[in-house]
């Protein structure tokens, strides 16, 4: 945060200001599958229910990833439905597709912007540079860019339920400069 802090300080001191160019680091979320989430896996597999599932049982660690990832792909749709949506609180739902959330502006940095990313570790790991923020989150830091990866079962339990086992990718540092 200190290293944001300071490097956006640095443009914003300029003649111009940002000037549409900002220091952010990049990080990383996706849609965990109930399908990765198993004892074989080394996960917390206990079949558990939640408020809002309608008694409908999920192992214990993928409804956890469901809290902290936002939404998860259930192995067997519920009415057409193919995703678990966590609610806030202790609550969840079913859902057609994960969707990002709302959130509130930072940094100059608002929902519907387009935003190049040079980073190469960030374009090999996600296949792009260009960025359209779609959520402004409570969950995000300033300077903050949180890049969807897509679905994938997760790479281990503990730590590591929040990583796609596609990846080992945490984070990268990264200028951003809004697009025209």
């Amino acid at each position: 945060m200190q290293r944001l802090a300071y490097e956006n300080e640095k443009l914003a001191r300029r003649p111009q200001g940002h000037a549409g160019e900002y220091f952010i680091v990049c990080t990383l979320y996706y849609t965990p599958k109930e399908s990765g989430f198993t004892f074989e896996h080394g996960f917390d597999a206990t079949r558990v229910t939640k408020p809002g599932l309608h008694g409908r049982v999920y192992p214990r660690d993928f409804l956890r990833s469901v809290k902290k990832e936002g939404f998860g792909r259930i192995v067997t749709p519920v009415n057409g439905r193919n995703y678990i949506r966590y609610n806030g609180g202790d609550s969840y739902g079913f859902s057609s597709a994960p969707s990002g959330g709302g959130g509130t502006p930072q940094a100059g940095l608002h929902r519907g912007l387009v935003l190049e990313t040079p980073a190469t570790e960030v374009e090999r790991v996600f296949g792009s540079t260009h960025w359209k923020i779609v959520d402004t989150g409570g969950g995000l830091r300033r300077w903050q860019l949180d890049c969807y990866y897509g679905e994938d079962e997760p790479l281990g339990p503990g730590k590591f339920m929040a990583r796609p086992r596609g990846t080992t990718f945490e984070y990268a540092y990264s200028t951003a400069r809004v697009s025209q």
